[in-house]
């Protein structure tokens, strides 16, 4: 990991820390995972957002403000709002990507949940991610939750990422074998 991404992921570990620990101790889990929701939702859709907050030319003042403004709208909880605020004053909103996935990591220890980024050729119906969890519960041992991607170029089958495990039953990869295999007989 570089230099940059380590102190980044520093910061937004102990920011996640404080967070967690005031919101379990207040048992407003559930509204952080809400906030979180919101948060991740703005983050993926809104570019002037991002740019708020990555963007050196803004002011910490000027971050402040908006930041306020951007968690009351968002109608946010006083926790995430008041730390958001404080990240501004210090310069830190930078960070808050890599903050919204120790949350979310965070939460799912407490819950005692793992998430299974799953890659399909085509997008699994519902009942499908369900036996999909089902089956992986019994391996894991923990609550499985789908984090669902489809990418076509699998052909078929599909690519199942469950912590630093990975499973790949795609056709590509499949191919992709044979075609080593034939490459060292000939």
């Amino acid at each position: 990991m570089s230099e940059p991404a380590s102190i980044s992921g520093g910061i937004a570990a102990r920011y996640a820390k404080a967070i967690f620990d005031l919101a379990k101790e207040d048992k407003q889990l559930k509204a952080l995972e809400g906030d979180l929701d919101a948060l991740e939702a703005t983050l993926a859709e809104n570019a002037e957002f991002r740019d708020l907050i990555s963007s050196p030319v803004y002011s910490r003042d000027d971050q402040g403000k908006a930041i306020s403004a951007i968690a009351a709208k968002m109608g946010l909880s006083t926790l995430v709002a008041n730390s958001l605020a404080l990240m501004a004053s210090k310069r830190r909103l930078f960070v808050l990507p890599q903050l919204a996935a120790a949350l979310r990591g965070m939460i799912a220890d407490e819950k005692g949940e793992v998430t299974a980024e799953v890659t399909a050729a085509k997008a699994l119906t519902k009942d499908q991610q369900n036996k999909l969890a089902a089956s992986l519960k019994s391996s894991v041992g923990k609550d499985v939750k789908i984090s669902m991607a489809v990418d076509e170029s699998l052909i078929g089958g599909l690519i199942v990422k469950v912590g630093s495990k990975m499973i790949d039953t795609s056709i590509r990869s499949k191919l992709a074998a044979l075609q080593n295999t034939m490459k060292e007989v000939g």
